[in-house]
């Protein structure tokens, strides 16, 4: 008996779930993170051009290339370990290297980057970050490390993973364009544990800023929503108006709506976008499981009171433009009712017209049958009294007494004659 087949996808979507390792780091240690993104139609752009620059940065450090249409791909470049990740709408890289520099957070460690390939890039930055990872020194240091490194104001810190570790970042971007993280590791944390917490902090800081993208698009689009609202509630008010000038509300309606399913078609894909990444953000928040440090707010408050208002108002732009294509749909649906009753009404009136009309045309009709009738039957009376007179003077009857006696008959012929050919083209 023949083994059983395996379906042809079988073994790549076993594989999907183990894609992408966490990387593992032993502290002390520190990593950057780039994240490129086309600034329009992300989602369709040529994603060859990604895997060609990635191999454009290997080459520099002699090393090997990914497979064919990998999405992910891991490798030494140097001394340091890069972690390259394809996403829909943008790709990151993530190089971590040993040990700590003599100047925290670096910006010469984004060096790893040579600038003419970052020049090169298929895209723009949508953000970068520098990550310190050490070993957990006592918490009034932690504490004084903090006030140099950050900005209080918007600091959030936290212990995370049952106190396996402080995280720290303020999510400002410093004077050399970058974001900061702060790591801070207890000895003995297992490397993939800690790679963990590195990989949740870039993917907080990815994700939160594509969604922040869904916010700005809010932000365009909001003052053209406010002016078709007016428009829209303007063109119901004067619904009930029976001014006669549905038709021309009708058109202006129709125009709004349009604008609206246009409107709908340029943001949907944002949207939906935007709340995926929140999705994603608030889970890897949520799997750190943290615990307060001194008092300070966590990554979850941080964004509960900076990043979640942002994403609330995209939910109700999206929700209200939604609102009001429905109100244009429905404002239309009933307008256009309106309009159909107004023109079955014109149109009953003038079938009235016409029957009165053809009424008229009927009777006159029938006069002037009645008419030709008489008209007829006068000169065949005439013509008959010429050919039958000679034959009268001989019998002894008079003209008169002819006339008389030949004016019925022909009258009645001559109706008959009439009918005949009316009923004729009447059948016709």
């Amino acid at each position: 008996m023949p083994p059983i087949q395996d379906h042809p996808l079988r073994y790549a979507l076993a594989n999907e779930l183990h894609a992408r390792p966490f990387p593992a780091l032993d502290a002390p240690c520190r990593a950057v993170f780039l994240a490129i993104k086309q600034p329009k139609s992300a989602a369709a752009r040529d994603k060859t051009q990604d895997i060609e620059h990635l191999k454009a940065l290997l080459d520099r450090y002699g090393t090997a290339h990914p497979q064919p249409g990998a999405t992910h791909f891991s490798g030494q470049i140097g001394q340091h370990v890069l972690k390259w990740e394809q996403h829909t709408e943008f790709v990151t890289y993530t190089v971590f290297l040993n040990g700590l520099a003599p100047k925290p957070f670096d910006p010469d460690d984004m060096n790893v980057f040579p600038e003419d390939w970052l020049a090169g890039a298929p895209g723009t930055r949508i953000t970068s970050a520098l990550i310190r990872v050490e070993d957990r020194p006592e918490e009034t240091r932690i504490a004084s490390l903090l006030t140099d490194w950050f900005v209080p104001e918007s600091l959030a810190v936290s212990r995370v993973l049952d106190d396996e570790a402080i995280i720290a970042g303020d999510f400002r971007i410093d004077p050399a364009g970058h974001l900061r993280f702060a790591v801070f590791v207890r000895q003995g944390i297992g490397q993939r544990r800690a790679g963990r917490i590195v990989q949740r902090l870039c993917e907080i800081e990815t994700y939160k800023t594509m969604s922040m993208l869904g916010f700005t698009r809010t932000r365009e689009i909001g003052p053209r929503m406010g002016e078709i609202d007016n428009e829209l509630t303007r063109l119901m008010a004067t619904m009930t108006n029976g001014d006669g000038q549905e038709e021309d509300r009708l058109k202006a309606l129709l125009a709004v709506s349009a604008e609206l399913e246009s409107l709908s078609a340029q943001t949907s894909f944002r949207f939906g976008a935007t709340g995926a990444y929140q999705a994603i953000v608030s889970q890897r928040i949520s799997v750190l499981r943290e615990t307060r440090f001194e008092g300070r707010q966590t990554f979850a408050e941080f964004m509960m009171r900076r990043y979640d208002p942002a994403m609330r108002t995209v939910t109700s732009a999206e929700t209200r433009l939604s609102a009001m294509a429905q109100r244009a749909m429905r404002a239309g649906d009933l307008l256009r009712t309106r309009v159909e009753v107004a023109r079955s009404a014109q149109n009953q009136q003038l079938l009235q017209s016409m029957n009165q009309r053809a009424d008229l045309q009927l009777r006159l009709q029938r006069t002037v049958e009645g008419l030709s009738v008489v008209a007829i039957s006068y000169y065949a009376v005439s013509l008959a009294g010429y050919l039958l007179y000679p034959a009268a003077e001989r019998l002894g009857i008079g003209r008169g007494t002819l006339i008389a006696a030949v004016t019925l008959p022909i009258i009645t012929l001559v109706w008959l004659a009439i009918r005949h050919i009316r009923n004729k083209v009447e059948r016709r």
